[in-house]
């Protein structure tokens, strides 16, 4: 299998369609992660509302996840009858971490912060990943300067995989009316002024004309923010 492959086989604009020609033409093995914001929750509702059985739904649960997010991953799973894959840090890692450390020792430099990230959200993805041939993700190219030179389909050198980023194109304004449309459940925190939600300690609600990630790790400065999961 190769770029072009599946550049053949996603030759619609259509999401739900993208989908499923995908998981009906590639026997390998196919994962989604969800963190459940806006993205997330449209592929969620296009793999659940056509039942497609053969991609995974999983998610990382760091530990330190809003009140909110773990409400709409209940209300996802009751809405759809559907299972989310729970995937946890490691707990010797942590543990190790929080008593050299401290509980929010991330706030104290850049390193330890991305140690935190590695910890909670990196290594556990990449057991979520072990034996995946094609990982979809909500990525959108509007979120940050750093994601304008991601494609909507990608070989993963680090992860051996293929990447499938079928919202890559799509604006906030379609992914808000898509979700409306389809009374899919949504993370309460958005009405709030959260646009990327992580972990609740190092999220905060931006204002308007903000860079998208300006809420992410907001004492560090705006260079290249991102947690490790897309590099």
């Amino acid at each position: 299998m190769d770029d072009t492959f599946l550049k053949n086989i996603v030759n619609s604009n259509n999401l739900e369609e993208n989908l499923k020609l995908i998981a009906d033409t590639i026997d390998e093995k196919i994962v989604f992660s969800t963190s459940f914001g806006i993205e997330d929750q449209v592929i969620s509702h296009a793999i659940f509302s056509q039942n497609i059985k053969n991609i995974e739904v999983f998610t990382l649960d760091t530990g330190r996840l809003f009140p909110e997010t773990y409400s709409v991953w209940d209300k996802t799973q009751l809405q759809y009858n559907a299972k989310i894959k729970a995937f946890y840090p490691n707990s010797d890692s942590i543990e190790k971490y929080i008593n050299d450390n401290g509980i929010n020792a991330f706030y104290n430099s850049v390193d330890l912060r991305k140690e935190c990230c590695s910890i909670r959200k990196v290594e556990p993805l990449n057991r979520a990943l072990v034996g995946a041939t094609i990982w979809i993700t909500g990525l959108r190219a509007e979120q940050s300067n750093n994601r304008n030179s991601v494609k909507e389909i990608e070989w993963d050198e680090e992860k051996q995989l293929y990447k499938f980023n079928p919202l890559l194109n799509w604006t906030t304004d379609e992914v808000v009316e898509y979700l409306k449309q389809n009374a899919v459940p949504y993370n309460l925190l958005h009405n709030e002024g959260f646009v990327s939600i992580g972990c609740a300690p190092c999220t905060r609600a931006i204002q308007p004309g903000d860079d998208f990630r300006a809420g992410r790790w907001w004492w560090e400065d705006q260079s290249k923010k991102e947690c490790g999961l897309h590099k």
